[in-house]
């Protein structure tokens, strides 16, 4: 037997003893990983330092290593949101819905945990974490395949974890990481369905697409960012220029930075002069098509895949556009479904932006920065859903949980049965 089949069969083993410890006893647990994690942060951090001499050895992005990188101001986030998520009420057994039915039955919708959770990933460790956290709190053990370019991080935290449940009530096997390198190996989660209940992927499209297609187990797919922001002709511009570089400069290299920034043409010919100053102070490098360049000639010429591309980086392409319908139009060809934005002050052009987007996440005044489980107030995430079934948009506790009915009754049946009348 595999490493990954024996930690796949033992993971479904714990979820159903995960299942049935009292909220307290996960809450309890929870409390030992912070406390680990905070007690052991030298040791975390001389692993990560190791991903990421290699990293830079083997050339990764910039994007990358920035991902992949620990600090101990990461890591006290880090424990801070293990913190937030053990504040957080627990969905489970949560009544959804109750239904007294003419005939006496009583019929209620309960929240229950989904199972044995897998979940593939790339790049940044704190996933790592913040995924086993969501999980023990919604009662659901995982299986962690991060990506090689973190194998010494994940391989710490995941010792740790593991090593701070042995005194509580959940069994070591809650969480599991699955070690080889060998990309073949990890597809038999693909087909586990005896083992495997949902397989959550988080990265980029390659990585998502992959998961999605090969995958007879369900799967939950959290798609890349590739986010626009329109500037409408009445947007304000102070606030627009705050908000733009916010939302491409405070940090590139994650998924709901923006990729792709739309301007009015009448926006544009007063303003974009402006703007840009702003973003090459920035060290934006930003390219346009010929009607932004004609604008400002700091603009450089845009490359043929640039509206496809997700860059997590400093690189920003602009497109000057004649209209609101024009831009929904440009997002529709091109966007992710992930984070889209408008900056307006005309209500029009607000209604029709927001109802017209297909997307998890559409904003208005405001940075994209904020696709994120904390600022949502979930205390952490398991990734951004970009699908419709199931949940969509930042995945807190509740989208770690399924539902069943539980119908009680007092004799009820549908018909009148046939019954030895004889006395016994």
């Amino acid at each position: 037997m595999t490493e990954v089949q024996e930690k796949a069969k033992r993971s479904k083993v714990a979820s159903k003893k995960v299942a049935l410890v009292s909220n307290d006893a996960r809450d309890f647990a929870l409390e030992r990983i912070a406390e680990a994690i905070q007690a052991n942060v030298t040791d975390i951090l001389s692993a990560n330092h190791q991903d990421i001499a290699e990293a830079k050895k083997n050339q990764l992005q910039e994007a990358l290593i920035d991902r992949l990188t620990l600090t101990e101001e990461r890591l006290a986030g880090i424990v801070q949101s293990i913190y937030d998520v053990i504040g957080l009420s627990s969905p489970l057994q949560e009544t959804v819905s109750t239904n007294a039915r003419p005939n006496g039955l009583v019929i209620e919708e309960v929240r229950v945990p989904l199972g044995c959770i897998a979940t593939i990933y790339e790049a940044r460790p704190n996933v790592t974490v913040d995924i086993a956290v969501l999980s023990i709190k919604t009662g659901n053990s995982v299986i962690l395949r991060g990506s090689t370019s973190t194998i010494h991080s994940n391989k710490k935290l995941v010792a740790i974890m593991k090593q701070a449940l042995a005194d509580t009530e959940l069994p070591e096997d809650t969480i599991s990481l699955i070690e080889s390198p060998d990309r073949e190996a990890t597809k038999y989660l693909f087909h586990a369905k005896e083992f495997v209940d949902v397989i959550i992927p988080r990265g980029g499209k390659k990585l998502i697409d992959l998961v999605v297609r090969e995958s007879s187990v369900p799967v939950i797919e959290t798609g890349a960012g590739n986010c626009h922001m329109y500037v409408d002709e009445s947007a304000d511009v102070t606030l627009s220029r705050s908000v733009i570089v916010d939302a491409k400069a405070q940090r590139p290299s994650v998924c709901n930075a923006l990729e792709t920034l739309l301007v009015h043409k009448d926006w544009a010919s007063k303003h974009l002069s402006c703007l840009m100053d702003d973003l090459l102070l920035n060290k934006v490098t930003v390219r346009g098509d010929e009607r932004a360049r004609a604008i400002d000639e700091r603009i450089v010429p845009l490359l043929e895949d640039d509206f496809d591309t997700e860059f997590l980086s400093l690189t920003l392409p602009i497109k000057v556009v004649d209209s609101v319908e024009e831009a929904v139009d440009h997002i529709d060809t091109y966007g992710t479904k992930h984070s889209e934005a408008i900056l307006s002050e005309d209500e029009n052009s607000v209604v029709y932006f927001m109802n017209a987007i297909d997307a998890a996440c559409v904003y208005h005044n405001a940075s994209t920065r904020f696709t994120d489980g904390i600022e949502f107030g979930f205390g952490a995430e398991v990734g951004i859903s970009t699908q419709k079934l199931h949940v969509r948009g930042p995945m807190g506790l509740p989208a770690l949980t399924s539902t069943k009915y539980r119908i009680k009754g007092n004799g009820q049946t549908k018909a009148q049965p046939i019954l030895n009348t004889l006395l016994h």
